[in-house]
C-alpha cells in the first residue's frame, strides 16, 4: 500500500470519529470531465451543514493546479450532485506545505462559496486536521522504515 493510501484511510477514520456529523460517501471517487478521469480522495456529506465535503490530500506543497482542480470538483458537485436544499459544497485540500502566494491569489480567494468561518464549528478545526495529518505522516513513515529494516535483515 502507498503512503498516501494509508494516510487517506486513517484520515477517513479520524473524520468519521470526530463527531462532526460526517457521513462517508466515497473514496477515490471518479469524476469524468470530457475524456479525462479525475479522482477525489475522500467525499463526505455533512448532515449538520447539509453539504458535501470534498477532500484531496497533497503530500507536497500546494500548487495552483491543486486549487483549480478542487474548484472544478466543487462546481461539478454543486451542479450535478447537490440537491436544491443542500448548502454549497466545501472543498478541502490538505497539504504538507501551503504556498501563501497560491492561497492569496487563487481562484477561490474571492469565491462566494467559501464559508470556512461559518462552518468551523461543524468541521474539524485546521489545528485538529494539521495534528492528525502530521501524526499519520509520522506513523506511516515509521512503518515504512520498519519494513525496510525487516527486509534488509
Amino acid at each position: 500500500m502507498s503512503r498516501k493510501h494509508d494516510i487517506i484511510s486513517n484520515l477517513q477514520q479520524f473524520l468519521l470519529e470526530s463527531g462532526k456529523g460526517l457521513a462517508f460517501v466515497g473514496r477515490k471517487q471518479r469524476i469524468r470531465i470530457e475524456d479525462r478521469n479525475f479522482y477525489i480522495d475522500l467525499v463526505f456529506y455533512n448532515i449538520k451543514l447539509r453539504c458535501f465535503l470534498l477532500i484531496n490530500l497533497k503530500l507536497g506543497k500546494l500548487t495552483q493546479q491543486d486549487v483549480e482542480k478542487m474548484d472544478t470538483y466543487i462546481r461539478i458537485y454543486d451542479q450535478h450532485r447537490k440537491e436544491e436544499d443542500d448548502n454549497p459544497t466545501i472543498g478541502l485540500v490538505l497539504c504538507r506545505q501551503k504556498n501563501e502566494v497560491v492561497v492569496k491569489y487563487s481562484a477561490l480567494t474571492d469565491s462566494q462559496q467559501l464559508f470556512a468561518s461559518k462552518y468551523l464549528s461543524h468541521l474539524p478545526t485546521e489545528a485538529e486536521l494539521k495534528r492528525e495529518l502530521e501524526r499519520e505522516q509520522t506513523l506511516v513513515e515509521s512503518q515504512i522504515e520498519e519494513s525496510r529494516r525487516i527486509y534488509a535483515a
